[in-house]
């Protein structure tokens, strides 16, 4: 066996995991041919077998599947994949039906199969690290957890109390696992830990020799009740009603998960394990699941590991940092500088602006103070870090100074020119624009070296994302030094080259272009918006373009045509524009802001918000032909095409960047694995194919290039 020790002494077989040149332990296609091996031993020597433990050589206890391997399966494989899912099962199962008491030792975290793997114990220790998780995350790739996770789980506690932990994926703590059952002894962290729980279980072991599982046990009874049970069955009434508002019917897995949870527990345990078994296989064998593993796995992962930071700098984290402008956006990165416990200059025009971006997080704390989930000396910390100012020497000693003053160019300059020497040495500047050009705001740095586009989100304390744009002077310690800044904050970071809009911002105007040019075309708004809900977008396009402002569009378009002609350029408007430039000039709907756009919002407490009425007068065309397919592609395609050109224009460089970028930044819908990841999911030339229709009918903007083929060809992973 290459990746499991195996030794019996006293009759007590000590199995270890311990996959050769990887630093974690997982189930890979060597580990599962070790197990049918190890079950083979372990079943000849069960006579002189008093008890076994399980034990990891790694940091960890255990990582999980062999995601790799997945990424390889197609759907011809799906009955291989069952049969090598019932293998490793029969295996797993065989240790712990063997008649002899099985301890886990449990020196790490343990997700996904690795949890599956420490549940093969009858009796299962722990060391009490919080830094340590527990849990079956599955449902976050698109899979279930299908090595008798959701079996055991769901008869340890229940239907009702395992839902959180399968359908959901909730991960917990060794001593949240203690309180639950679902680990029975802690150990102190220590040198001596690895000692101690091989003391007690051994201890255990002796003292519990016909050990076994609970349900094993005639007349075991699940933890509230069987789906007949009345409290069980009115829950299931509404259960999958629920899921499907939550998923949109676009998630498969969670659906999967929740059948195989009421499904198992009206028959015996192995044949639960096998609906589990099949239900697993046909997850693997599917799109969703490679999509969501690739982005949400293997693309994340890779901004974490920082494959986006270039060149060598040392790690960077700022000990002061300067906001420019204390308005949402200020006060929302304040906040989310000093609860990392960044020290924070918030300037604005006069102290009364600047201390009204304080309040913001007095707000965001207190309502965490009045909850109990943050102790006040807590808030009193992240508070004490924030130092409001109309003064702009404040400024002073500044590791980072960030502009997020309203999109105007000459006030954006002066800004730069009156703040920029104040900085420490070594220290760098970057503006929060949305839209403009980084190498323009940049000729008003005396060091446009160092000069870099930061983008956040609104909220800034909700969003995860963080857009680094790179100037065309920038350097690589400057984009090195943002990148560590943003995750030192507990933000995602991409990091893209200067274009107009940069990625997420020209992306996200495609998309809410199409949707009002649909509109323009004579298209119910609800149908528009339904579309976009159906596709899985958090809201329609024309509900979003409310929120971020009708206004601030129209001074985006009249900026960027102004910008054409001062280049010499001819400037061509979308079909979208003139719609929202009559929304805001003639018919004075600037938006939710301004009191009302595409929608009114009633001032009435709860009163929900609704489509305007005059915009079925106004636009709405009884004859014009449309289909629901038609829409939901307009507006996913729109987007994918555009996210391709950026590739092809060297805006984006690595596809990690824009999946992640169009998940967490635009909404793009996570079901597809990104903008990126909808091309590669549908297969190139289904997509070439489907644009090609589009594009015939609705326009150039879906419209595909040799060019931007060949880039979504040079940049298709391959696993």
């Amino acid at each position: 066996m290459k990746t499991i020790s195996y030794s019996l002494t006293d009759g007590i077989a000590t199995i270890t995991f311990d996959e050769p040149n990887s630093p974690v332990n997982t189930m890979c296609l060597q580990w599962q041919d070790d197990m049918a091996e190890l079950a083979a031993q372990v079943n000849q020597d069960k006579d002189a077998i008093k008890g076994i433990l399980l034990a990891s050589n790694k940091s960890t206890f255990f990582a999980g599947a062999d995601l790799k391997a997945t990424m390889r399966i197609t759907p011809a494989d799906a009955v291989k994949v069952y049969q090598e899912i019932e293998r490793l099962k029969k295996n797993m199962r065989l240790l712990e039906t063997l008649g002899k008491p099985v301890v886990s030792l449990l020196n790490g975290t343990a997700l996904g199969g690795g949890w599956e793997v420490a549940l093969i114990g009858h009796h299962r220790i722990a060391i009490d690290s919080p830094k340590t998780q527990f849990g079956l995350p599955e449902v976050t790739l698109g899979l279930l957890p299908g090595a008798s996770g959701v079996t055991k789980m769901t008869r340890h506690l229940g239907l009702m109390g395992a839902q959180a932990y399968l359908v959901e994926g909730k991960t917990f703590t060794p001593s949240e696992a203690k309180s639950l059952g679902l680990v029975h002894d802690l150990v102190a962290p220590g040198e001596n830990a690895q000692a101690d729980m091989r003391t007690r279980a051994l201890a255990w072991i002796a003292a519990n020799p016909t050990a076994q599982h609970p349900w094993e046990a005639k007349g075991y009874k699940v933890p509230g009740g069987l789906p007949s049970s009345p409290a069980v069955a009115q829950m299931l009434a509404v259960a999958p009603a629920m899921i499907k508002k939550q998923t949109r019917g676009l998630y498969p897995a969670p659906e999967a998960i929740m059948a195989c949870m009421v499904e198992g527990l009206q028959v015996d345990i192995e044949t639960a394990l096998r609906l589990e078994s099949r239900a697993l296989a046909k997850l693997m064998t599917g799109t969703n699941a490679k999509a969501m593993i690739n982005t949400f796995f293997f693309n994340l992962n890779a901004i974490k590991s920082g494959q986006s930071r270039p060149g060598s700098a040392p790690r960077f984290r700022p000990a002061k940092v300067g906001l420019l402008g204390a308005g949402m956006m200020g006060a929302g990165i304040a906040y989310s500088q000093a609860s990392k416990g960044i020290a924070t200059a918030l300037k604005d025009v006069s102290q009364e602006k600047a201390d009204l971006g304080k309040s913001y997080s007095a707000k965001i704390t207190q309502g965490r103070v009045d909850k109990g989930r943050m102790k006040a000396e807590e808030q009193q910390k992240i508070l004490d870090l924030i130092k409001p100012t109309g003064d702009v020497a404040d400024l002073q000693g500044c590791d980072l100074i960030i502009e997020a003053v309203f999109e105007n160019r000459d006030l954006k300059a002066r800004v730069t020119k009156e703040s920029e020497p104040l900085l420490a040495s070594g220290g760098f500047f970057a503006s929060n624009t949305s839209t403009l050009p980084i190498s323009g705001l940049a000729t008003a740095s005396a060091a446009p070296e160092k000069f870099i586009g930061i983008h956040f989100f609104s909220p800034v304390d909700k969003m995860k994302l963080v857009e680094i744009i790179r100037g065309a002077q920038t350097n690589d310690e400057t984009v090195a030094r943002a990148f560590d800044y943003v995750q030192a904050i507990g933000k995602i970071p991409i990091v893209v080259n200067d274009s107009r809009g940069f990625f997420t911002s020209r992306v996200f105007g495609t998309f809410v272009m199409e949707g009002i040019a649909m509109l323009g075309e004579g298209i119910p708004a609800a149908a528009i918006e339904n579309a976009g809900i159906q596709c899985g977008m958090p809201v329609g396009p024309l509900a979003v373009i409310d929120e971020t402002s009708l206004s601030l569009s129209v001074h985006v378009m009249d900026q960027t045509q102004a910008d054409y002609a001062a280049e010499g350029k001819t400037y061509t408007p979308s079909p979208g524009e003139a719609i929202a430039r009559r929304m805001v000039t003639e018919l004075g709907r600037a938006g939710r802001a301004a009191g009302g756009g595409f929608y009114e919002y009633p001032t009435e407490k709860g009163a929900k918000k609704f489509l305007w009425p005059q915009l079925k007068p106004l636009f709405e065309k009884p004859g014009v032909q449309w289909t629901i397919t038609d829409l939901k592609d307009r507006l996913l395609f729109r987007q994918a095409v555009e996210t391709a050109r950026c590739l092809s224009e060297n805006v984006l460089t690595t596809v990690h960047d824009a999946n992640i970028g169009s998940i967490f930044g635009i909404g793009f819908p996570a079901w597809t694995g990104g903008a990126m990841q909808f091309i590669y999911g549908m297969g190139m030339e289904a997509f070439e194919a489907r644009a090609a229709e589009l594009a015939q009918t609705f326009g150039h903007g879906f419209a595909l290039t040799d060019a931007v083929k060949a880039a979504i060809r040079k940049h298709q992973p391959i696993y």
